[in-house]
């Protein structure tokens, strides 16, 4: 059924609590905040998130609002607590009695340590989503291990079959695993925010995450017996499908399918690749992908790989330049469907921002917060006041460290 004009956000009245730090648990809390969720990221006193700290703006890094900070915290409440501090535990359990949800990425054991683990807080609030995010899960010989996402990359087969025979095993241009990780978790969280008895322990694996998207990757070893390998830009499964050079610079196309190869070899003028025996079949231009690359680019290289593209999906062979990401951030198809939020006085930056929105619509509109990314501890007070603590409480917890 169809959401009526003005209704609620999907998530609006969970409350969510991010105890997460730099991405791949920030990532995930923003999702739900984007759709309606209250997200409070709850922070270590007199430091943060460590994202906070990191990205490429150097002034932005050291006012504690780094740009990597800014990319997922969004929309989200900010508290201060010192979680080794019995009065900051006492209040973190406040919080939960009054949650929905929980997200940590501690490395296992740390929230059982400080006598906030599941079974600790799920006394507190029996119906608790409780999400834990790490490397590798929650148990297994490597569930102890730290894990930044190109540790993951590299332990999951990701990098090994990246790049070509040349440059593998080569890293992901963002953090996949981080990325991966976080959008599972959301899932799992909507998942069991739905589920007609509320409380749950998620455990997500980022390792475990990344092969899940490896499907066809892995089930071409798994069932097929086929190891996988680096391919470069060439798409294993058909030929001619990949990059391949123009005027300007690169063009990807995939004819997958033979009439789009006789679409493509017919419109560049090259009808005579079509009766070679090399050529015939899906599998023979598969085995001889790299010379037909060489002959279709003897046209390709001729004009502009826009040109090319508009032309060729005009026929109904998918092809499109390649693009940088500046490119394609200013492109009508990004720039015309309100992906991008600008905040125009976002505290702590001292300037106007763009930040992303989440890469979905529901019936015609994107969900989006509206609220720009905190301040550390900006919403401490107000937080605690909710929860019954008086104004001089508040203070002497301010004063002795604990907010």
């Amino acid at each position: 059924m169809a959401t009526e004009p003005g209704s609620p956000a999907p998530l609006a009245g969970v409350r969510v609590l991010d105890l997460t730090n730099v991405l791949a648990g920030p990532f995930a809390c923003h999702q739900l905040a984007h759709l309606g969720a209250e997200v409070i990221k709850v922070e270590a006193v007199g430091r943060g998130d460590l994202a906070r700290n990191l990205g490429a703006d150097a002034e932005l890094s050291a006012r504690g609002m780094g740009i990597s900070f800014l990319a997922q915290n969004a929309g989200k409440k900010s508290l201060t607590l010192n979680l080794k501090d019995a009065r900051g535990k006492e209040a973190l359990k406040r919080l939960v009695a009054r949650a929905d949800v929980l997200v940590e990425n501690f490395r296992p054991g740390v929230m059982d340590r400080l006598g906030l683990g599941y079974a600790a807080l799920r006394a507190e609030n029996a119906g608790l989503i409780y999400c834990a995010i790490s490397g590798f899960g929650q148990d297994g010989p490597w569930a102890d291990r730290p894990a930044y996402d190109q540790i993951v990359q590299g332990a999951s087969g990701v990098m090994s079959i990246t790049g070509d025979a040349d440059s593998a095993p080569l890293r992901v241009g963002y953090p996949l695993a981080d990325t991966v990780g976080g959008l599972t978790a959301a899932m799992m969280i909507a998942a069991a925010l739905n589920a007609p008895r509320r409380g749950a322990f998620i455990d997500v694996s980022m390792m475990e995450a990344v092969l899940a998207t490896m499907g066809w990757v892995v089930s071409n070893y798994l069932v097929g017996g086929v190891e996988p390998r680096p391919n470069g830009n060439e798409n294993p499964t058909s030929a001619p499908s990949g990059t391949f050079r123009c005027a300007d610079g690169l063009i990807n196309i995939a004819a997958n399918k033979d009439e789009q190869w006789l679409a493509l070899a017919r419109h560049l003028g090259r009808a005579d690749l079509i009766d070679r025996p090399d050529y015939a079949t899906r599998e023979d231009r598969k085995t001889n992908r790299l010379r037909l690359r060489a002959e279709l680019e003897t046209v390709l290289v001729t004009r502009p790989a826009r040109d090319w593209a508009r032309e060729l999906n005009g026929l109904g062979v998918p092809a499109g330049a390649v693009l940088s990401v500046p490119e394609t951030l200013a492109h009508p198809q990004v720039a015309g469907r309100d992906f991008l939020a600008r905040f125009d006085d976002a505290p702590g930056v001292g300037r106007a921002i763009d930040l992303v929105r989440i890469g979905a619509m529901i019936d015609g509109s994107r969900p989006s917060v509206t609220s720009p990314p905190p301040v550390l501890g900006a919403d401490t007070a107000a937080i605690l006041g909710d929860l019954g603590y008086g104004a001089d409480e508040i203070e002497t917890l301010r004063a002795e460290g604990v907010i």
